[in-house]
């Protein structure tokens, strides 16, 4: 940093630094400052402090001519000090900038990062400088060479998701070089792109990648934020995941990740927290970036007899995305990662909370209309969590037109049905359609469901059919933590065993949530490392668990499982009956969309709904390609009928074909029963089929 720095006074918009090749312009929203200092640090961590001489609104800015790139800053601001009133200004507080595009370094935990004291709020607060301890802002050049970079634009129903982690992903894998291993790198090597085309995935849905923290009760146990849902910056990656130190350098391998996946046809989808927490916390927390800005317009709050925080998030505090400034620092960072990192969606951690508005859920509100208007954001895929929790958060099937939902229940009941609880026929009928029950009465197509069994929160796949108890002790909380309730069956031993008999029924059992999965309607979401076999050892909460129990294991892959799951999503791709985008039912027949039927096991017809209610009932459903005329009519190409054999009960189960079927000859597509997948490929049935006990069969009928 030169000594001769002409400062100016700039300009307001945009917020943030940005570079212009011969100086740096930095703008910072709050409302309730009366000065606020920019501080530049050396390599040695020297400080260098200048008042932004100009405020434009509630804008603070100034322009300094000889600042560039890899200067790393925070601010101080001056004003309040009145808890009481919600105001939280320390000067002696260094604090990131919101819209810093890049991090240096993360918290060391020290007490003066906690000025506040909740039980007494009337205490002097803890003056101590935090300079030394907290991460700083950078300033980057945003110039990247793209190459002619193009989004896959994969349309929706054609979707197959990847959830998965950028460090779990690589950092163990042997073909990748070890400095790369565990960062956007490691993602993007060769090795990385070969397994996911392997593997037919059409996008790759990341971990929270936005600067995190680690909270201060997990390095006190040794323990890490693995997972990432604690942000304080939304705009910057991630920088632990990169191989440079600086934060500039975590911008460029982001976007060289990208640029790669997207070379390989591969869409990239970011898990973003921003609208509901921070990693601040309530007021037991750290004061790091928005606290210390403007803690009243950031964060939802109520000053009726003491500060508190509406915690809708289970994180202590909520975003106030009422709030017009904080709103627009959302749609902000969305159009930045899409505009200058390339991404090619967003799936909304408790996304609820951005509906909520004066007490109540509008989703129609600002933040939506904003999406639909913004030719970027509209453009993208849009994916919610649809819950949060608190009053009433539940909303599965609420967000408006445009956008996907996680859908809970599909996860659900597709592990009630294979686990044989009572009722769980009807409701399997319902997921298998796309949740018509769901999504068809709101008016929005089958994609609107994205179906997932298993996702980062919870049992992985082989975990899903060996635990019935969570076994999270090592996450420190006496195995408190953690659903309780897993729609799990461990086939009759908790944990492994040698057992030859049990392991076969486990195998057949994953087999057949694949299957489900990838054959129902709607968009499926594979989680990382099921394909592999990966095992948490019963951890159903692995967020603090950045170690072997969460990372994927290379050495002891399950490679029958792993050809299963390829076969699988390669049958999906090369038929559309599988991934329609018109609802299947028998009331298409004016768009000659053909319809589904569902029969038992002796082949007689069971209308939606009405399947008795017993545990483990056997089902055959029935998707039809369509005739001719009806393809021509709906500019369809469904060459094959599909008959699905479902077989839950743990006895062999002959099926007889429905009566309009009895003559048809038809050829085995996929036996879950198979220890080899593809063994009875091809093989000629009619009339009837036996099924072995806990599995599915696919049989198709060309035309």
């Amino acid at each position: 940093m030169s000594h001769d720095v002409r400062v100016s006074e700039g300009r307001a918009q945009p917020l943030g630094s940005t570079y212009d090749g011969r100086g740096t312009n930095f703008s910072v929203f709050s409302s309730v400052a009366d000065k606020i200092e920019i501080c530049f640090f050396d390599e040695k961590g020297a400080e260098r402090k200048f008042a932004l001489p100009a405020r434009t609104g509630v804008v603070w800015h100034g322009y300094f001519d000889s600042i560039g790139p890899g200067q790393r800053y925070g601010f101080r601001v001056h004003g309040p000090w009145d808890p009481a009133a919600g105001h939280l200004c320390l000067p002696e507080k260094l604090l990131l900038d919101p819209y810093a595009k890049a991090v240096d370094g993360g918290v060391r935990w020290h007490d003066s990062l906690f000025p506040c004291n909740p039980n007494n709020l009337t205490v002097p607060p803890n003056r101590e400088d935090t300079a030394p301890y907290v991460p700083k802002s950078v300033v980057i050049d945003s110039r990247f060479d793209w190459g002619g970079d193009r989004p896959p634009k994969t349309r929706i129903e054609d979707t197959i998701l990847y959830e998965v982690h950028v460090k779990g992903f690589t950092i163990e894998r042997p073909e990748i070089p070890p400095e790369l291993r565990g960062t956007y790198l490691g993602l993007a090597h060769p090795a990385s792109m070969a397994h996911l085309v392997k593997l037919g995935v059409t996008a790759v849905e990341l971990l929270p990648i936005q600067q995190f923290i680690h909270r201060r009760f997990l390095v006190e146990q040794g323990l890490r934020n693995y997972w990432g849902y604690d942000p304080v910056c939304h705009f910057a990656p991630h920088n632990e995941y990169a191989t440079a130190a600086s934060g500039v350098g975590a911008v460029n391998e982001f976007k060289r990740m990208v640029k790669a996946l997207h070379s390989a046809g591969l869409e990239v989808i970011i898990d973003v927290v921003f609208i509901n927490h921070t990693g601040e916390g309530g007021l037991n927390g750290p004061v790091l970036v928005f606290r210390g800005l403007d803690n009243s317009a950031y964060y939802r709050i109520s000053t009726d007899g003491g500060l508190r925080y509406a915690d809708y998030t289970g994180t202590q505090n909520t975003i106030n995305t009422e709030h017009p400034q904080v709103r627009q620092m959302i749609i902000d960072s969305l159009r930045y990662w899409v505009h200058e990192m390339h991404i090619d969606g967003f799936r909304f951690d408790l996304a609820p909370v951005l509906a909520r508005e004066g007490g109540r859920f509008n989703f129609e509100g600002a933040f939506f209309e904003a999406v639909r208007r913004d030719p970027l954001l509209s453009a993208v895929k849009l994916i919610a969590e649809p819950w949060d929790i608190g009053d009433n958060g539940y909303q599965l099937g609420r967000f408006p037109t445009g956008w996907s939902e996680w859908n809970d229940k599909y996860r659900d009941d597709v592990r009630d049905f294979w686990n044989g609880r009572n009722g769980a026929a009807n409701r399997l009928m319902l997921r298998f359609a796309g949740s018509p029950d769901i999504f068809r009465v709101a008016g929005r197509p089958p994609q609107a469901s994205i179906n997932f069994v298993t996702c980062h929160d919870g049992y992985t796949l082989r975990d899903l059919v060996t635990y019935e108890r969570k076994h999270n002790e090592a996450n420190g909380e006496a195995n408190h933590d953690g659903l309780d309730d897993n729609h799990a069956w461990n086939c009759g031993v908790e944990g492994p065993t040698d057992d030859a008999a049990i392991n076969s029924v486990r195998a057949r059992q994953q087999r057949n949530f694949i299957a489900t999965l990838l054959l129902s309607q709607g968009v499926p979401m594979l989680l990382g490392g099921d394909e592999l076999g990966r095992t948490q050892r019963g951890n159903n909460n692995a967020y603090c668990q950045d170690n072997p129990l969460s990372w994927f294991d290379w050495k002891n892959v399950d490679r029958r499982m792993l050809e299963f799951v390829s076969a699988l999503v390669s049958l999906r791709k090369r038929h559309p009956v599988f991934r329609r985008t018109e609802w299947l039912t028998a009331g298409n027949e004016s768009r000659q969309v053909p319809g589904v039927a569902w029969y038992d096991e002796s082949g007689q017809e069971i209308p939606e709904g009405s399947a008795p209610d017993s545990p483990r009932m056997p089902l055959q459903v029935l998707l039809p390609g369509g005739t001719h005329s009806e393809r021509r009519a709906a500019r369809a190409a469904y060459e094959s009928d599909f008959l699905i054999l479902l077989n839950p009960s743990p006895g062999e189960t002959v099926f007889e074909f429905p009566p309009p079927l009895e003559g048809a000859r038809w050829s085995v597509v996929i036996d879950t029963a198979d220890a080899q997948p593809g063994e009875k490929s091809g093989a000629i049935i009619q009339g009837s089929v036996a099924l072995a006990p806990h599995s599915l069969a696919v049989l198709s009928r060309g035309e």
